[in-house]
């Protein structure tokens, strides 16, 4: 192969080579990243790309990623911050549009080859060309367009493509949700062409680009379904399923996505000018501003994890309860080998249990993945594990003494190497560690339930822990998929010590005889995920208050009186099917219809919340305000669309959260007398 004599010499992301047939293979590889995305340079160098190919007469383009194991990741998200206004963002994406509508328009056919991940404008890029030809060997979700998680939909023509390709049905699942689909999927929805393996893709580009251009597949349905009359119909079905998943004063996308289809159907030069418009509309809004943070928070909590000293192979989880044995599964699911003790094996079936459930859902299509995650998780009463584990993890009840004397045995049988980790929720390292011969090997790895759902684990520290310890508990969360942040040992630590003040409240103002629907509609008005008393009766009573007799201390609040009753009654929450709520089918029986609540309810709620989050930043738990964010917003779900409790106190101003945490004690107390901790935000 040679390069084309016009091509620019000044590229530094692409690669042009032609063959004898002037086959041009056009391959990006960002000098810069480990990843390749459509940064404004790489957009820029790709029309000069294209400036080239058209010269030297090109009879097909093959676009391909030379970076092996990845295709494009989509738009390079670091740039997005640099977006001022609707205006700048608008001009970004009309000349995005520009360059992939070249590809679409050159007189030879093309072909992407995707040999990793493509998503967002990766993806979109994909859909401009001709053909789209697959990695055979490509696993798990790995081709989508999740612009909407970042508070927008595609902007580079793929709400227009996708439609056109896909058809509305599929397009709409595939940019609403956000989520990836697989190889297998995309075959089958006709979204990729055909599929290669490392050794013969070049030959099936080849073969592709000599097939003839492809007609149109979208079904008769999709075709009705794109008539003005049936779209306006339709879109107000969707407006109205969207409505219950994500509400549109905080989550503006979905929607903006779906009238641009309603006013456009995919067809026509205005429904790109739409999308622009739209897109760069979104780009600047609070809610996209703080989902581009989030994901900056999770990129970075990746970056803190760094590297284990020797990679985990070997996990014994001790405590075969629910959160022990979901620990177990999923370290099983990500490929480690691990015993799950327990004090009888009738203890540990229920967990196992779970763990198959879990498998079969991963592995619904893949019987040979299924029997080896099964392989890889044993029951092992006697704990012969420990002599060979390079991570234990102890998840048995929140009791003191139990713990301790647990430790005395685990510190004996296990390996002088071995990483040992308590999943205490509340008990601090330096009174577990008391009675270890090495306290400073112990640290803290906080789950959190459901383990399968929340991604956040809290790695804690004493003073007197070990760096290596600490720096491999940090790697082993990673190693997990999990994301990792280091916290110091205090009661409670991070996430629980925030919210204990908030659920604390809930149960105030239960008490007063607010409806406790109007509580948790309250907190879900706001944009966490679930109101505090469902949250209660989720965790569990018994463990609510178990942490709340720890916690009331610190936070200067007592156990609430109607707490204590509940647990007494044996009242646990959703898992004894009665708790503050009555539970049917694992569900809470509420009040159909509106809930009312005042703002004054909300206030209580959210400001409690806030001050803890000033004081945990006060007091050094985490490193840093945006850390804090970082540890409620992913092991809670608090409203994303917000930028974690600290971002929203800027956004609101800390005068104003000072004035009404003031305006809030004369009236409740001193609880909510505001923390020394907004004088240190301010200087942040």
């Amino acid at each position: 192969m040679t390069s084309p004599s016009n091509a620019p010499t000044e590229l530094s992301c692409w690669r042009i080579e032609r063959d004898a047939d002037a086959t041009c293979w056009l391959a990006l590889d960002r000098p810069d990243s480990g990843t390749n995305t459509l940064s404004r340079t790489v957009m820029q160098e790709l029309d000069q790309a294209l400036d080239a190919i058209a010269a030297a007469s090109a009879t097909g383009l093959v676009i391909w990623s030379a970076k092996p194991g990845g295709f494009v990741a989509g738009a390079d998200i670091n740039e997005f911050p640099a977006m001022r206004s609707a205006e700048e963002a608008a001009a970004l994406v009309r000349e995005g549009q520009r360059i992939l509508a070249r590809i679409e328009a050159l007189p030879c056919p093309s072909v992407a080859f995707l040999n990793g991940s493509a998503l967002g404008g990766g993806l979109e890029l994909a859909l401009a060309t001709t053909w789209r030809l697959g990695l055979a060997t490509l696993q798990g979700p790995c081709l989508g367009l999740p612009e909407v998680q970042l508070g927008l939909h595609p902007g580079f023509g793929g709400t227009v493509r996708a439609t056109r390709l896909l058809g509305a049905r599929r397009a709409l699942e595939l940019m609403l949700t956000g989520r990836a689909i697989t190889l297998a999927e995309a075959v089958r929805w006709g979204l990729i062409d055909s599929t290669a393996n490392l050794q013969t893709w070049r030959d099936d580009a080849r073969a592709l680009l000599r097939t003839p251009r492809p007609r149109r597949r979208v079904s008769p349905l999709d075709t009705l379904l794109g008539l003005a009359p049936v779209r306006s119909w339709l879109a107000r079905s969707l407006v109205r399923q969207t409505r219950k998943k994500a509400d549109p004063r905080h989550f503006p996308a979905p929607y903006a996505l779906i009238e641009l289809w309603r006013a456009h159907g995919a067809d026509g030069a205005g429904a790109y000018e739409a999308e622009a418009r739209s897109f760069a509309g979104l780009a600047v809004t609070p809610t996209s501003r703080n989902l581009v943070r989030a994901f900056f928070l999770k990129e970075r909590l990746k970056r803190l994890a760094g590297r284990a000293t020797r990679p985990a192979q070997r996990v014994h989880v001790v405590g075969a309860g629910v959160m022990g044995g979901d620990i177990a599964a999923w370290c099983a699911a990500q490929g480690l080998e691990v015993t799950l003790q327990d004090r009888e094996l009738k203890f540990i079936e229920p967990a196992l249990e779970r763990a198959a459930r879990f498998f079969a859902r991963r592995h619904a299509d893949d019987p040979a993945g299924l029997a080896e995650v099964q392989r890889r998780l044993r029951p092992d009463v006697n704990g012969d594990g420990l002599a060979t584990a390079d991570v234990v993890i102890e998840a048995i009840f929140e009791n003191l003494e139990a713990k301790r004397a647990l430790w005395r045995d685990v510190e004996r049988r296990a390996r002088a190497d071995c990483l040992l980790a308590t999943n205490t929720s509340s008990i601090t390292l330096e009174d577990i560690g008391s009675i270890l011969a090495d306290p400073a090997r112990l640290i803290g790895l906080h789950f959190f339930n459901p383990v399968t759902r929340l991604p956040l684990v809290e790695v804690v520290h004493a003073p007197g822990t070990r760096a290596p310890a600490l720096q491999n508990g940090l790697a082993f969360a990673r190693q997990i998929g999990k994301l990792p942040i280091a916290c110091r040992s205090h009661p409670g630590f991070l996430v629980n010590r925030i919210l204990a003040p908030y659920l604390a409240e809930a149960l105030s103002l239960a008490q007063e005889g607010v409806p406790l629907a109007a509580i948790d509609a309250a907190a879900t008005d706001f944009g966490i995920p679930i109101g505090p008393v469902e949250l209660a009766d989720t965790v569990g009573l018994d463990v609510v208050l178990h942490v709340a007799r720890i916690m009331a201390p610190i936070i200067g609040r007592p156990v609430a009186p109607v707490l204590e009753q509940m647990v007494a009654a044996g009242h646990l929450g959703q898992k004894t099917g009665r708790g503050f709520y009555v539970y049917q089918e694992g569900r809470a029986v509420k009040p159909h219809g509106p809930t009312v609540f005042t703002p004054e309810t909300q206030d209580r709620l959210v400001f409690a919340l806030l001050n803890e989050a000033a004081q945990c930043l006060a007091e050094g738990i985490v490193g840093d305000a945006d850390l804090v964010d970082a540890g409620v917003i992913f092991a809670t779900g608090f409203a994303p669309f917000r930028g974690g409790p600290l971002q929203h106190a800027r956004s609101v101003g800390i005068d104003a959260v000072i004035r009404r945490l003031e305006e809030l004690t004369a009236r409740h107390g001193v609880r909510f007398a505001p923390s020394p901790g907004w004088q240190k935000l301010r200087t942040m």
